[in-house]
C-alpha cells in the first residue's frame, strides 16, 4: 500500500469516529429534551386535574376549595397516590400541599443538561386564583 492510501484510510477512520461521536451527542440531547417535555406535560395534566378537583364541590366528588379530601390517599385527581409522590413512565412527582398552594416537583429519568442530575421542573398551582407557574430546573 502506498502512503497516499494509508493516509486516506486514517482520514476516513477519523471522519467516521467524529460522525459517531456527534450522533451519540445528538441522540443524548434529544432524549434529555424529550424527557423534559414529557415531565412538563405530566405536570400540566396534574395541575389541571388538581384545579378541577379543587373547584368541584364536595357533593359532586371534588374537594370543595380544598386540595385533599378524606379519600385522597389511594386515588387522587385520577392518579394512584401514596400521599407523597406520583410516578409515571416519565419520572417521579412529589406533591406538597400548603394551604391554598400545591407545589409539584417533577424529576425525570434522563440526565439533564448539567450532566450530573436528572431533568427536573417545579410547578406551583394556586387554587383561589387558578394560577399556575413553572420553573424548569435543569
Amino acid at each position: 500500500m502506498g502512503t497516499q492510501q494509508i493516509l486516506l484510510i486514517v482520514l476516513s477512520v477519523i471522519i467516521v469516529g467524529i460522525a459517531v461521536a456527534v450522533g451519540i451527542t445528538m441522540f443524548n440531547a434529544q432524549a434529555t429534551n424529550s424527557n423534559r417535555q414529557a415531565i412538563v406535560g405530566d405536570m400540566n395534566n396534574f395541575a389541571a386535574s388538581a384545579l378541577s378537583f379543587y373547584k368541584t364541590p364536595v357533593t359532586h366528588g371534588g374537594g370543595g376549595n380544598t386540595w385533599v379530601s378524606t379519600n385522597a390517599v389511594g386515588t387522587w385527581i385520577g392518579y394512584d397516590w401514596d400521599g407523597t409522590d406520583l410516578e409515571t413512565g416519565n419520572g417521579t412527582f412529589v406533591l406538597t400541599v400548603a394551604g391554598d398552594i400545591v407545589t409539584i416537583v417533577g424529576t425525570g429519568i434522563e440526565v439533564g443538561s448539567n450532566g450530573s442530575t436528572n431533568v427536573s421542573a417545579t410547578m406551583t398551582v394556586t387554587g383561589a386564583t387558578s394560577a399556575i407557574t413553572m420553573t424548569i430546573n435543569n
